[in-house]
């Protein structure tokens, strides 16, 4: 690389380059190859790694920046669809259970009502709470 000297004595001026589209893409296609390598392109031709892997993400067809590849094997996928089929078929089982409850719920209320007296308080087992008393023998 050739740097011009400032006739005061300053700090040489870098000399800019400039590398066609068509040469990026050659070598961007080298790297994905395997040809040669980030560093072996950056030392060759005197360019920044960061140049170098700017150029990737602009013309290579397999890493292209901010998008993601997620890789699933087909039994995954079949796997997460099946998953995905049995919730459906639990919540469907949820809601007609709830609607059940809701309907005897419903059932006792209007019960209660005919009979005039609370029909769930009069004939509901007590709530057990497993701290009682047991026998001695």
């Amino acid at each position: 690389m050739s740097q011009q000297t400032h006739k005061l004595g300053k700090k040489p001026r870098p000399e800019y380059r400039y590398f066609s589209e068509g040469f990026r893409k050659e070598k961007v296609q080298e790297i994905e190859r395997g040809i040669s390598s980030v560093k072996d392109v950056s030392k060759a031709y005197g360019v920044s790694t960061t140049a170098i892997y700017k150029w990737i993400y602009r013309y290579s067809m397999e890493r292209k920046k901010s998008i993601r590849v997620i890789v699933e094997k087909k039994s995954e996928t079949r796997k997460v669809l099946e998953l995905k089929e049995r919730l459906r078929e639990l919540e469907q089982i949820v809601g007609q259970k709830q609607l059940l409850i809701d309907f005897q719920e419903k059932l006792l209320s209007l019960a209660s009502e005919e009979v005039g007296f609370d029909i769930k308080k009069k004939y509901g087992s007590k709530p057990n709470s497993g701290s009682g008393k047991t026998a001695r023998s």
